[in-house]
């Protein structure tokens, strides 16, 4: 496996005895960062006008780690890592917080981002505070930051092409039919509703892969997978249908049982941006979906 060290603000690589005795080894390292690492070229061009490439010895190093802003207050909260190195962050976001300020006046309350800047700040790292994608504020699970500028251009490709992988569990109304595979429907605004959305003919492409895990007398456990990431993906595809999640209000769902959207993000699925390595991440369920599993399982 390809691996790295990390000397302040300077990643240390040994690329071998032939590239650093090469006749322009600078160019020769340009190349190998390219083609073998697989270095996005718009980073390569920046270190290279900031003289943030150079040779010790053998050793290649690129100034990778610079100081930055991070771009948001800290604001301290407990935070829960799943995973963590010099590239990549992977934090537990709780139900009913946001990943990033929404703008209103007033607002006091950390958000996740405010969360994850202060714990840099307690590291004693300078850098950027950078997610790579988003969660519904009721939404809990795990949520991806990019460490470095190697880490954000790669892995916001990935997101592009689809190459991050978001599992989901849900509890839902009704008795879900284990037929049920996929559920391709584009989604756009709702006119009526500024908050909420609907299927639409003229809606965004959206597809939702679905698997029926458990089915109880009123309700189900479906385990999904996001083909698309749409504003609300999941809840609208499931309310179409008729099977709202369950504490969804806003999309005809009981409260009954529990009070948020029964919607946990279980695992993130991931290639490291440094090593190609393949990251998965679980992030274990919350204990108000546990407690309402165990309801749920007692009324069978």
């Amino acid at each position: 496996m390809r691996t790295w060290t990390r000397r302040g603000q300077w990643l240390e690589l040994t690329p071998g005895k032939s590239l650093s005795l090469a006749e322009d080894r600078d160019q020769a390292a340009a190349a190998w960062l390219l083609e073998s690492l697989g270095m996005p070229e718009k980073l390569l061009k920046q270190l290279q006008s900031k003289k943030g490439m150079e040779w010790k010895g053998d050793r290649l190093r690129l100034a990778l780690f610079p100081v930055q802003q991070p771009g948001i207050e800290p604001m301290w909260r407990e935070l829960e890592i799943l995973y963590e190195d010099d590239f990549c962050l992977v934090v537990h976001k709780p139900a009913g917080m946001n990943i990033h300020p929404d703008g209103r006046k007033g607002e006091t309350q950390p958000t996740l981002d405010h969360a994850v800047a202060a714990h840099f700040q307690m590291q004693g790292e300078e850098i950027a505070v950078r997610h790579i994608h988003r969660l519904d504020q009721h939404t809990s699970g795990p949520v991806l930051y990019a460490k470095n500028d190697w880490a954000q251009l790669k892995l916001d490709e990935d997101m592009r092409h689809k190459r991050i992988a978001r599992s989901y569990v849900a509890f839902v109304q009704g008795r879900v039919s284990a037929e049920l595979k996929v559920i391709d429907l584009p989604i756009g605004k709702d006119r009526h509703h500024k908050q909420r959305r609907r299927v639409s003919t003229t809606g965004q492409h959206a597809v939702t892969h679905v698997r029926v895990g458990e089915v109880y007398k009123n309700a189900s456990l479906v385990h999904l997978e996001l083909e698309t990431g749409r504003t609300h993906q999941i809840r609208v595809h499931l309310s179409h249908l008729g099977h709202p999640l369950l504490g969804d209000s806003l999309y005809g769902g009981s409260m009954s049982l529990i009070g948020r959207q029964a919607l946990h993000g279980e695992r993130l699925d991931f290639s490291h941006p440094f090593t190609g390595e393949r990251i998965e991440v679980v992030d274990p369920w919350p204990s108000d979906l546990q407690e309402l599993h165990n309801k749920l399982s007692k009324r069978e």
